[in-house]
Formats: C-alpha cells, sequence, structure tokens
C-alpha cells in the first residue's frame, strides 16, 4: 500500500490539513499510522462522512423494536414484549415456567431453578420462541407466506421432544388429524390447498384492519395446520402483521384466556367475543406504550 502526506490529501478531499489531521486522529481514515509525529495516509483513502450527519429518529413501534434489538438493550419495550408475550403464549399451551423463570432465560441465556423438576420442552420451547420474536419483527413489513409461517413453526420447535417423533413434523404441515377443544380441525390432507387459499385471500389488500387480522387468526387456528404449535404461531403471526400495518399490538395472558378460547369457538356467531378480547388486549399493551413514551 502507497501512503502519501497529510498536505497531499487535504488537497485531494478539499479540506486542512489541521482537519485531516483531526480525521486521523478520530480513528476516520482506515489504516493511516503516525511515524514519529508525521501522519501516513493511504493514497486510496476518501473523505470521511460528515460527523454531524442526522440520524432519523425511530417513529413507530417497529423502528424502536428494531433498534433496541440491535443494541441489546435491557429494560426497554423489546426486552419487556420477549418476556411477556413468550410467557404468556407459551403458559396458555400448558408450560410450567413461572414469568420470572422465562425473564431469567431471556436475560441470562441459562437456567438456574433452586426448587423442583423443570420440563425440558418448556425450557427448549422458550429460548425458540425467543428467537421467533426476533423473527417477526425483522421480517414484519414482508408479505404473510407460507414458507415464514413454516419457518416461525421450525423455529419454535425445533429440539423438542416432539421433533425426535417419526409421526411429527417440524415446518411442515400435520400428517396425523387431530383436534382443538373437542373440535375437529381440517384432514392433513387439506391443509396445503386451505392455507393457500387462506394467505392468498388474506394477502389481496394491502392494508389490514384489526379485525382482518383477527380473522386470520381464527381461519388459520381453525385449519390447524401443525401437530402442534399452532396456538404459538398463530399469536406470532398476530403481533407481525399488527406491526407490519401499525396497529397497536396487544399479548394475550391468563386473565383473557378463557375469553380467547369462548371467542374463537364462537366467532361465526358472534365476532365481538374475540375482537373485543382483543381489544381489551390492546388497551393493556397501550400501557406498556405509555409508560415507554412511545406514541400510538
Amino acid at each position: 500500500m502507497k501512503y502519501i502526506s497529510v498536505a497531499e490529501a487535504a488537497k485531494r478531499m478539499g479540506v486542512s490539513e489541521r482537519t485531516v489531521r483531526g480525521y486521523c486522529a478520530d480513528g476516520k481514515i482506515p489504516d493511516a499510522f503516525l511515524t514519529g509525529k508525521t501522519w501516513n495516509i493511504p493514497e486510496t483513502a476518501q473523505k470521511p462522512a460528515r460527523a454531524n450527519k442526522k440520524v432519523s429518529k425511530p417513529e413507530t413501534l417497529l423502528d424502536i423494536l428494531r433498534m433496541e434489538k440491535k443494541q441489546k438493550l435491557s429494560g426497554g419495550i423489546y426486552h419487556k414484549i420477549q418476556v411477556d408475550l413468550t410467557y404468556n403464549s407459551n403458559h396458555i399451551e400448558g408450560s410450567r415456567l413461572s414469568h420470572d423463570q422465562t425473564r431469567y432465560i431471556f436475560e441470562t441465556n441459562t437456567i438456574g431453578f433452586e426448587n423442583g423438576a423443570v420440563n425440558v420442552d418448556d425450557v427448549v420451547e422458550t429460548a425458540n420462541h425467543f428467537k421467533c420474536i426476533d423473527m417477526i419483527i425483522d421480517s414484519a413489513n414482508y408479505p404473510l407466506s407460507e414458507r415464514f409461517i413454516k419457518e416461525l413453526h421450525s423455529v419454535l420447535k425445533s429440539g423438542t421432544s416432539d421433533s425426535r417423533k417419526d409421526w411429527f413434523v417440524v415446518g411442515d404441515y400435520k400428517k396425523v388429524p387431530n383436534e382443538v377443544g373437542g373440535r375437529e380441525t381440517a384432514g392433513p390432507e387439506k391443509v396445503h390447498r386451505l392455507m393457500d387459499e387462506l394467505i392468498k385471500s388474506y394477502n389481496q389488500s394491502s392494508k389490514k384492519t384489526l379485525e382482518d387480522i383477527i380473522e386470520f387468526h381464527y381461519e388459520f387456528e381453525s385449519i390447524h395446520p401443525f401437530q402442534d404449535g399452532n396456538g404459538r404461531v398463530g399469536r406470532l403471526i398476530m403481533f407481525k402483521e399488527c406491526l407490519k400495518n401499525k396497529i397497536v399490538p396487544f399479548i394475550i395472558d391468563d386473565d383473557l384466556k378463557y375469553f380467547y378460547y369462548r371467542g374463537l369457538h364462537e366467532w361465526k356467531s358472534e365476532k365481538g367475543y374475540l375482537i373485543d378480547t382483543c381489544l381489551t388486549a390492546q388497551d393493556e399493551f397501550k400501557k406498556y406504550l405509555d409508560y415507554f413514551k412511545i406514541p400510538y
């Protein structure tokens, strides 16, 4: 590599020699080095970008989540969503980990429980759910697709005891008929067609309302495309689609669990039950946003 003097660099960049020395001292010119008191500057060096260039401030919840995720910020809205959404969604499906245990796993990436036995699947699915939340934040603005839905399921169920069962398919649709809450769901032979139709129908309009998102959730849960994990994948999709459409998202917690089940069961005859439940959860989520001073 050939080097030039401060004077030559200043001439090429159209700035003063003092400014070039400042660039070097601040590390803004890669590979520049001192010999005694003389700066040696690569002849290929470019004028650094302006240091006072304005950085746009995050404006939406999605922008803030992405910023806090990138910065690995502790104690912010990203942190709270990771813990609360993971705890509540897993708890609805039977996880026995407490909220504190869930938070401990997220914050330390370790297991430190003093009393009693812990179900390994609960721990694995908790860690996996954290990754799923990162996925929906990263991919929030992309249209919903079959591939993305299957990837969510693959990440959620990877490494669980279910993944070692011959009849259980991780990241793909079910092979064995199942039911939910005593109600029949779509047979395995119908799932691909029904999911394809559902996703295409949903993606016909670019702007979704909260009711559109909830209706997709009902249809998704009615098909019940996976052998297990449908509820958690479905609720992750709702959260993603709220972020995409700048709708305040929500978390179904323990207090709302049975109202949520009732809403799914009664959707065909009375949509208001499920919509009201989601609106109640949305009001609770607004308290988070108020606390962190995030506009909505």
